[in-house]
């Protein structure tokens, strides 16, 4: 099952989603047409996938991040600057993660700050139960516009207002 939060529309939907996460990320994509900024941290090949368009990439240094000492990552693809910070040790995990986009009015920023990353939560089914905020209202996706939920300014990818 899946559920997609809409924070200005004040609603959700819900559907079923069988299949691995990257097949329900693709699904979800293809139907709405929408950009899903930090899907890309949780599919099965993410490394592959961050990487695969990249233009320039640097180590910028150590930051703190949630008072955690990390490795602050930058890299540039065509269309988006993102960084990463990652806590070091045997098993590496993101701390915050930054998407600029180059081609939208405005360059919007998504930010994605991890704190808890819990692989073994997998098993535990209630781990992953959407608890809608009150007032959310639950409608029903084939009569939703998806662009609804999209949070992105209006324009075409190079930036100008429709």
């Amino acid at each position: 099952m899946i559920s997609l939060y809409g924070n200005d529309a004040k609603a959700y939907v819900q559907a079923d989603a069988p299949g691995t996460v990257d097949q329900m990320i693709a699904a979800m994509q293809a139907r709405s047409g929408l950009g899903m900024p930090g899907t890309d941290l949780i599919l099965s090949t993410a490394c592959d996938e961050l990487t695969a368009s990249t233009t320039e990439g640097k180590h910028i240094g150590q930051g703190v991040i949630d008072g955690v000492e990390c490795e602050h990552l930058a890299f540039r693809t065509p269309e988006t600057d993102w960084q990463i910070w990652i806590e070091p040790g045997a098993k590496p995990v993101p701390r915050k993660y930054v998407i600029t986009s180059k081609t939208l009015t405005g360059a919007p920023q998504y930010t994605l700050r991890i704190r808890d990353w819990k692989t073994d939560a997998f098993t535990d089914a209630d781990t992953f139960v959407f608890k809608p905020p009150a007032g959310a209202n639950k409608v029903d996706l084939q009569s939703v516009a998806m662009a609804d939920f999209d949070e992105l300014p209006p324009g075409t990818p190079q930036g100008a207002k429709k």
